[in-house]
């Protein structure tokens, strides 16, 4: 039997189950008596066809890609990470805390500090699921979304009694000191010359973004960890007997996984709201399943991915503002993209097979 070639398993069904949930969306849009094509053009249109739309869905995009790769690195270890909101929650505690403790005379300071804030505390955050999965065996799936509510709840509660300023009413942080604002990609275009439009919330996380999709794929593929990492999580067994420890691998794995969750709060929280506000984090963590999931745990694969769920984020917000389309919708395109490249995958993947075959054997 031929086997399929890498090409179609990365590319080639991802694209057909793509096709699939927008053909379904396209009905639904239809049933509700507006036109889908229409529909297409104008979220082509509001996320790709200007400067502002471009800086929006990168905005989000740098979000996905954060809360992707971290679903991805703790997938290849043969774990399902599904706290990532949680550890970006308190990787944003990690940024005001920071961004808050002094006047920061530059913003690459704050920046490199800051990172390190949000990455510890979006660590320290998958730690405890870690250990337990490995000391204790309590399933990490369980685990980890137990702690998004834990970590929501927590920074409801220190923003609403302890971070607050005296005489506010809303429950949020102070703003974070000037020394501690980011530069947006509008700055930086005019710093090269050119105009880039109107101010978006994009900002220089992306590019640390990117840098981690980099330093991601280095790591799986060309480390020492990184094989480890992905003999554990293709074989338990095998990999304890070749010698390799399944607790000193679970913790590694969801710390760096927790680690990369936690960054995606320097996008948000010290870029985009320059305070700690609630839900902060607005369900990335569980997109970053969906990003991971279509992406195939690969960083390229991830960045694509996470490219076209902050188009979809942003072309669904026009759609809503422009059409009488529902913004939920879009939560609907979502679900149907997830669906069918997540629990549906094999309803496309096996007719492909047997295409190969059929093609191999002639």
């Amino acid at each position: 039997m031929t086997k399929m070639p890498r090409w179609a398993d990365v590319a080639l069904i991802p694209l057909l189950n793509l096709i699939i949930a927008f053909a379904i969306s396209a009905l639904v849009i239809l049933a509700i008596g507006e036109n889908p094509w229409a529909a297409l053009k104008i979220m082509v249109t509001g996320a790709l066809g200007s400067s502002y739309g471009w800086g929006y869905t990168l905005y989000y995009t740098t979000s996905f890609i954060f809360t992707g790769l971290a679903v991805a690195i703790a997938s290849h270890a043969g774990l399902f990470n599904i706290g990532g909101e949680g550890q970006a929650t308190l990787g944003g505690l990690g940024v005001a805390l920071i961004c808050l403790s002094l006047p920061w005379p530059h913003w690459s300071l704050a920046l490199l500090a800051a990172s390190l804030g949000a990455a510890a505390f979006g660590a320290a955050w998958a730690a405890i699921p870690a250990w337990l999965q490995a000391k204790r065996g309590s399933h990490i799936v369980i685990t980890t979304i137990m702690f998004n509510f834990i970590a929501l709840s927590l920074l409801n509660y220190l923003l609403g009694n302890v971070m607050r300023p005296v005489g506010s009413m809303d429950p949020a942080s102070a703003r974070f000191p000037e020394g501690a604002t980011l530069p947006t990609l509008n700055d930086m275009a005019a710093g090269l010359g050119f105009v880039w439009g109107k101010n978006t919330p994009a900002n220089i996380s992306l590019f640390i973004a990117l840098l981690c999709c980099l330093a991601v794929w280095a790591l799986i593929w060309k480390t020492r960890l990184g094989f480890q990492i992905r003999a554990f999580g293709k074989s338990e067994p095998a990999a304890v007997y070749a010698g390799i420890s399944p607790v000193r691998i679970t913790m590694y794995a969801m710390l760096i996984s927790g680690g990369l969750a936690g960054l995606m709060a320097v996008n948000n929280v010290m870029g985009e709201a320059e305070r700690l506000v609630l839900n902060a984090v607005e369900g990335a963590g569980f997109i970053g399943i969906a990003v991971a999931l279509m992406g195939r745990n690969h960083p390229f694969g991830v960045l694509l991915a996470a490219l076209l769920f902050g188009f979809l984020y942003q072309g669904g917000g026009e759609l809503a503002l422009w059409t009488t389309i529902p913004r939920e919708l879009i939560t609907v395109i979502q679900a149907l993209v997830i669906l069918f490249t997540g629990a549906l995958d094999n309803m496309v993947r096996a007719p492909v097979e047997r295409l190969f075959a059929r093609r191999g054997a002639r």
